[in-house]
């Protein structure tokens, strides 16, 4: 007997470590449901990766297929939106159409735009605008005068914008500053060609001294490409309406240059160009936006230009098991960067421990 609880004694002694040894296991095996869903975000890695490494080309949302959207360089979910929306009834008419898609952010459209290509049979003739803008006056609303460079979100959305449309209206007259002039607000992408119409009677432009006298104020030059408008950016001999508003979107997507060679990074620029207006402008490098690194969310670093994929994914990775940085020596050492790209994301970066 005596020798029997010996024996049951040394066999519990092997088994306790085992069944340790196994439960350990099954939790380093087991990812948690807190990593689950806050680093595997496959919205936040396709659209990243579609501005990062996808080579893009052009397609007619109204007819390709969602193989031929990803290959033209969709991100997946997008391109399921963009298919579901048409399958429900919807036909895109215009570019800006694509804008409204779910899944869609501002700065991937701003990649995608150039390769929307609506084809000839679908986009809207002058008639339909015409018919469109017709149908849409017989509505209910009542408008009154107002002025672009004061009007709220709220208002935009009780004349007929969407709140996504209010909020892009707003947020393009802060990136230009302020509307100047009606084709000004008719470039932003969330305004259709029938709400041009519609509105058109009723927006006021505030009347600035230099136009009350004919006089054009003299452009000092250089100019800073971190305060400048499209307006002043057009002053720039070799910056054209186009180039100034990609100058503009990029800036708005970086949070501010730091040098004046990121807009040779845009392909409007051509390297002949960039030797042409570089003489003209500078950069005040203290009106960079930055970025909490250690508090930051997946959604405001996804946007970044010079934040890819592998970055994304190792930035929210390390930060969870270590808590952040204190620097960008820091961050280089534990390979969230080379040292190329941390030189280049550097000026954004700010590593304070506190969220405000």
């Amino acid at each position: 007997m005596q020798e029997r609880t010996k024996q049951n004694i040394r066999g519990l002694v092997l088994i306790i470590p085992l069944i340790i040894l196994i439960i350990l296991l099954v939790m380093v095996a087991r990812p948690s449901d807190r990593y689950t869903t806050t680093h595997r975000n496959p919205m936040v890695e396709d659209r990243v990766e579609a501005a990062d490494s996808v080579t893009l080309s052009m397609f007619d949302p109204n007819t390709a297929d969602y193989r031929t959207l990803v290959e033209a360089g969709v991100p997946r979910d997008v391109a399921v939106g963009i298919i579901r929306w048409r399958e429900a009834g919807k036909v895109y008419r215009i570019k800006e159409d694509l804008a409204l898609c779910y899944a869609m952010t501002d700065s991937l459209y701003y990649l995608l735009e150039p390769y929307i290509n609506i084809g000839a049979e679908y986009r809207y003739s002058k008639q339909d605008y015409e018919k469109h803008s017709r149908d849409s006056l017989a509505c209910d609303i009542e408008y009154e005068p107002f002025m672009l460079d004061t009007v709220t979100a709220s208002y935009l959305r009780t004349i007929g914008f969407s709140a996504r449309q209010a909020d892009l209206v707003i947020r393009y007259r802060d990136m230009i500053g302020g509307y100047r002039t009606f084709e000004e607000f008719a470039e932003c992408y969330a305004v259709d060609s029938a709400m041009e119409v519609r509105l058109k009677p009723y927006i006021i432009f505030p009347i600035r001294d230099s136009l009350a006298t004919n006089i054009r104020p003299r452009t000092q030059f250089p100019i800073d490409i971190n305060s400048a408008d499209s307006v002043l950016l057009c002053e720039v001999s070799g910056i054209g309406s186009k180039s100034a508003q990609h100058i503009l979107r990029y800036r708005e997507l970086l949070g501010g240059y730091y040098s004046v060679e990121q807009i040779s990074e845009l392909k409007v620029v051509t390297n002949e160009n960039f030797q042409r207006i570089l003489p003209q402008i500078w950069c005040d490098s203290a009106k960079i936006k930055k970025i909490n690194i250690n508090f930051a969310s997946p959604k405001e670093l996804e946007v970044h230009p010079y934040v890819s994929n592998r970055m994304l994914r190792r930035i929210i990775n390390h930060r969870e098991l270590k808590g952040g940085w204190s620097s960008i020596e820091e961050m280089i050492e534990d390979d969230i960067f080379s040292s190329e790209e941390a030189e280049r994301i550097a000026p954004y970066l700010d590593f304070s421990n506190s969220q405000e």
